[in-house]
């Protein structure tokens, strides 16, 4: 660090901060340079106290301490205090100013922080009111499954009801997907809504029913129950509490599982289960699995 003091102390109106800072560092430096070399010659002033013999280097020394002295109180003029109180007012007019600034960006990212919290606080709130209002709300049965004229189709029933009428629901329903079991696996067989039906978004507020004609036409199918083939209804529905969503809307989908009778005219020969039953069901539902 440079501890030399100007001849002549600059304006200070023309530095920039980092010469304001290198200024106040020189000042201080050799004032603090000054003070040390008055206390070295105080203390070697004591050491000769008492010597006669060293009076003339005692009488410099006094000499010398009292210019040191004498400098130490020029190092500090009333012009220089008057600038360096010039110098400090606008510094603390400065750091007034960033730490308000810094204050007001610590408010401002609290505030959007806030905002942004509790905008997504009510999204999943409402998310989660959506969730319930879907999968408890809205009740999804299967009600029927019958034998179609050709011999060959079924018809499968469902019903959808919203259990809270005040709170209309409005509800996309995909065709219902239909699986026979063959094996290990499952394979998809032809279906189709009736065309009577009507597509696309319905309000719910009640109870709606909807239908979907299928044709299990596989020749290998799995046997789990005697006489009865395995299926799996697919249903999938997309639901929202608006007639046109934007993200409020839920997709549930949900699997239905039944054993379901061939046609009598396709019904296996030699089936003893089925004949010794009067009048066997058409389907036996099954709980998910």
């Amino acid at each position: 660090m440079n501890s030399e003091a100007p001849d002549r102390l600059p304006d200070i109106g023309t530095l920039d901060e980092l010469g304001k800072e290198r200024l106040i560092e020189t000042l201080w430096q050799r004032l603090w340079d000054e003070r040390a070399r008055s206390q070295r010659l105080a203390e070697r002033l004591r050491d000769l106290e008492g010597k006669r013999d060293d009076s003339r280097s005692a009488e410099a020394l006094l000499s010398e301490l009292r210019q040191a002295n004498a400098g130490i109180a020029k190092a500090d003029p009333p012009s220089l205090r008057v600038r360096l109180g010039k110098l400090d007012f606008l510094g603390s007019r400065a750091a007034l100013a960033v730490v308000g600034l810094v204050g007001l960006f610590i408010a401002l990212d609290y505030g959007a922080g806030w905002y942004q919290g509790r905008a997504l606080a009510l999204k999943r709130a409402a998310e989660l009111g959506l969730e319930q209002a879907a999968y408890s709300t809205l009740i999804l049965e299967l009600i029927n499954v019958a034998y179609e004229p050709d011999e060959k189709s079924y018809r499968l029933t469902m019903s959808m009801e919203n259990s809270d009428p005040d709170q209309p629901l409005y509800v996309m329903a995909s065709p219902v997907r239909v699986f026979e079991q063959a094996g290990l696996s499952w394979k998809e067989v032809p279906s189709k809504a009736p065309g009577e039906q009507e597509a696309g978004v319905v309000e719910l507020t009640g109870r709606r029913t909807f239908e979907t004609v299928f044709e299990p036409n596989l020749e290998d199918w799995t046997e789990l129950l005697p006489g009865y083939m395995h299926i799996r209804f697919d249903t999938n529905l997309m639901v929202s509490p608006r007639s046109e969503p934007e993200e409020d809307i839920v997709e549930r989908s949900d699997p239905y599982y039944v054993y379901l009778r061939p046609h009598p005219a396709t019904t296996k020969t030699g089936d003893d289960a089925l004949s010794a039953l009067d009048t066997p069901p058409i389907f036996i539902p099954m709980p998910p699995h």
